[in-house]
């Protein structure tokens, strides 16, 4: 018998410039991770209104040499220590270790990540929204068939300046409206 695909309340995220501050220099150590403003919260906001939360990121400081796994795991642990924190959850994360210039698939703006996202989870990401702060990120979550969702945190101001963005891109101001969204969508509705 084929494997149904279900759509579960799931959105992915994007780390660095959404979850956390960025850094042209690379997040290279636990220190270096500072969440941004509201961010954590608004996980466990986005937790509370029965979605399940993953992260999608670019991670090429390995495939660079700036940083190895236990460093990341390290970085990925405070993440996680902070969110539990204030009551909030991350289901898996998922990284593209590779430096830009390896060839792979997974990373952003290559589907590649997603496609492991719905093999794992085994879903169909048709209108799952996916949010980031690059056009790699938008790009990426349209071609998984995931809902585009800018936050103007990060690159996003960049980003929305340059515009070209995919069809359907919603923009939200940060993490914390993104969850005032994901809440209102999941009140039950009034007879």
């Amino acid at each position: 018998m084929p494997s149904v695909l279900t759509r579960p309340k799931l959105v992915i995220l994007d780390r660095d410039g959404v979850i956390n501050q960025d850094s042209p220099d690379f997040i290279k150590s636990p220190d270096e991770w500072i969440p941004l403003p509201g961010a954590l919260e608004a996980i466990a906001r986005i937790n509370q209104a029965g979605y399940r939360v993953v992260v999608a990121s670019n991670q090429s400081g390995l495939g660079r040499g700036l940083f190895d796994a236990a460093t990341l795991n390290a970085i990925h642990a405070k993440l996680k220590a902070q969110l539990a924190k204030v009551g909030g959850v991350i289901d898996a994360i998922f990284v593209c270790p590779h430096a830009p210039d390896a060839g792979c698939d997974c990373r952003k703006p290559l589907p590649g990540m997603y496609r492991e996202i719905a093999r794992r989870f085994e879903i169909d990401l048709h209108g799952v929204p996916s949010v980031g702060d690059s056009a790699r990120d938008l790009e990426a979550a349209a071609a998984a068939g995931c809902t585009p969702w800018l936050v103007l945190t990060g690159n996003g101001p960049k980003t929305l300046a340059k515009g070209n963005l995919p069809p359907g891109t919603v923009v939200w101001k940060d993490l914390s409206a993104v969850a005032d969204a994901l809440e209102a969508s999941a009140q039950p509705e009034e007879h």
